[in-house]
Parts: structure tokens; sequence; C-alpha cells
């Protein structure tokens, strides 16, 4: 198997749906695995016996323990994680394959996302650099999850999510790999959509006190020296040309045409995250 993905699930039926359908349709060797936490909304009534995917139902502490544990199953030798609330853009999967047979000294590869609201709506984009060990320890993270992709070896390496934290494991989780010397690159290419639902867990309140707390773990110094350290990120951005994008199209799956993909075109780009 040359992917596997794992989707985390809960009370989330029908964003997984498209999820599942954007993943399917890409056109490569891929399994896809839901670790669903007990959904008591109507999602098991039809995700166990979806040909699609392998799921597996079983309570877990919170996403990152669920990753974890589809993680633990995977036979792809390429892995990623996508949430029900997110998608793959078409022939996603397939650029991402050219790039790591291309470049085998990679290890993580950061490729760029869309964020779309809940009717699909272009919003704005992220366009990626590789992350730095200082920013991602006092700042938020600088790349997408959902536009993120990595070798099985970091899993026989032990390079999982720390489930302690609930809201900022991604940044953990980047962080943990910078300091291991993991081999990162960034393929210039929309891959994937974020979804702007109003209920992403990044907009939970509970979320502030664990960003304050991780950010405590960084040295006083550090910390101290917090704006110079984001201008610094702007002037990267900056030169590597993130804050331009030509216009371009995308299409993905929506819950008013959950069958088929519907094509957005995008004549003025705006790469400004606004919550």
């Amino acid at each position: 198997m040359r992917f596997s993905i794992i989707t985390p699930s809960f009370r989330n039926s029908d964003w997984l749906k498209l999820c599942i359908a954007s993943v399917n349709d890409q056109g490569v060797a891929v399994e896809h695995i839901v670790q669903d936490a007990g959904s008591d909304d109507g999602t098991l009534d039809w995700l166990c016996s979806d040909s699609r995917v392998r799921t597996f139902v079983e309570k877990d502490q919170g996403m990152y323990d669920a990753i974890n544990r589809g993680l633990s199953r995977a036979s792809g030798e390429l892995l990623a994680y996508l949430n029900c609330d997110e998608q793959y853009l078409t022939g996603a999967l397939s650029a991402v394959d050219d790039y790591f047979r291309a470049h085998p000294q990679t290890d993580v590869l950061f490729c760029d996302a869309v964020v779309v609201d809940p009717k699909g709506n272009y919003l704005w984009h992220r366009k990626t650099l590789p992350p730095l060990p200082w920013h991602t320890s006092i700042c938020p993270l600088s790349v997408l999850t959902c536009a993120t992709f990595f070798r099985r070896s970091l899993v026989e390496r032990g390079l999982l999510f720390d489930p302690r934290w609930r809201y900022v494991g991604d940044s953990a989780w980047v962080k943990r790999l910078l300091l291991a010397k993991v081999q990162m690159s960034v393929l210039r290419r929309f891959t994937s959509a974020f979804t702007h639902t109003g209920g992403n867990l990044s907009l939970d309140p509970r979320q502030k006190a664990e960003v304050a707390a991780f950010f405590k773990e960084a040295p006083h110094w550090l910390r101290a020296l917090r704006p110079t350290v984001l201008l610094h990120h702007r002037l990267r951005r900056w030169l590597g040309g993130i804050y331009s994008q030509r216009p371009f199209d995308f299409d993905l799956y929506t819950q008013s045409n959950p069958l088929r993909r519907t094509t957005w075109q995008v004549a003025r780009p705006a790469f400004r995250w606004k919550w």
C-alpha cells in the first residue's frame, strides 16, 4: 500500500462523507483508516459498512490519541491525517507520491491549502514554508496538517503525536520533528482544503490556555524575542513569495453536491488568515 490516511472521527457524519469521497477518488493505492470514538449522531449507521474505509470504533483520549491509533494500524509507505472537515483536492496524492519518489531524502512534505466556508466558498489560502524551531516554539504553527505528508519511518522511530495536548498537538509534533532533525521539504501546490466550519478545535476558548502553556515551555529568552521572531518569519514569507498568488481554481465536494466535485475559480486570491 502506498498511502495510509488517518481520519479521527466523532459526531461529524456530514463532513466525514465529503472527506472520504475526496480520498477515495485520488486514483492511487490508498487505505483510509477512520478512528471513530463512538459517535452517537448516526455516523456509525453508515460508516461501518462503507467499503471505502477501514473503520475502528473505540474510545480514545482525544484526537491525537485517535490519530496515533490509526497510524499504528497503517500499512502505507506514506502517511497523513485528514480531519473530517478537510479534503484532498484532485490529484493531490499523485503529486505527493511523485515528489517523494524524486526526493528520497525527504521525510516530511508540506504543501499548500485553501480555506473554505461550510458551503465550499473560497475564503483564503495558506502557502507554507519549512518551519523553524524557534518560531514553532513561541508562535502559531506555520503549516497546516491537512497538507502534510510523511514517511512511515517516522512512526517506526516513535515520532507520534503527544496525546496530552488536545489543541496544539500539531505544533508539539512539528517541534519534536525539528528537534529530531527530520528532513523536511515543501511542494508548492494546493493539495488540501480546510473547512472553516465555526466549530473547529482552533476556535475553542480552551485552546488559548493550552497555547499559553505550550509557549511557556520555551526558554524565557526565546519568549522575550517573540517580536523579532515574528518579524523574521514575515520576512521569510515575503522573500519566499508567500504573499503573492495568481488566480487559480480548485474542486471539492460540498454538502449541496456530495457525489461529485464542484469547481471554484479564485480570481482574487487572499493570503490573510481571518477568524
